[in-house]
């Protein structure tokens, strides 16, 4: 039985590590796509580029806080698991239970380490935008 609740725990760790490593493969290619398109800029002068990077920007926030929301939820089976007082199936990967409060995707969206990065990139990018208009 104890060996069971084991394998079960690391089957959950390894979705949690899956969904870490995707939301940080999503921030590197956020990236490299913003570069992209801020080196076509810098080639071209013409600055559509800069406020198309805005699009990326945002798409690639969404798509990470829904990873970040995943991991979450996993996280909190991987808790309830170790729970003696809970009574979890041995190997059941069931989240569904895990949607209010901190499982939310709003908090995922807006949590300090998602936020953070999307909004400054895409506020500088929008500010950065702006001047390049005003001073043509």
């Amino acid at each position: 039985m104890e060996q069971e609740k084991i394998q079960h725990l690391e089957f959950i760790q390894n979705i949690i590590n899956r969904m870490n490593k995707n939301s940080f493969q999503i921030k590197g290619w956020m990236i490299t796509i913003v570069s992209a398109l801020l080196a076509l800029y810098a080639s071209s002068n013409n600055y559509f580029y800069v406020f198309v990077a805005i699009a990326p920007t945002l798409i690639f926030w969404f798509i990470d806080s829904y990873y970040l929301q995943q991991e979450k939820r996993f996280r909190g089976l991987y808790e309830d698991v170790i729970d003696p007082k809970k009574n979890i199936p041995a190997f059941s990967m069931d989240i569904s239970d895990y949607k209010l409060g901190r499982y939310k995707y709003c908090s995922s969206l807006f949590s300090l380490t998602t936020a953070t990065l999307y909004l400054t990139v895409a506020c500088c990018l929008l500010m950065g935008g702006l001047i390049i208009v005003k001073m043509m």
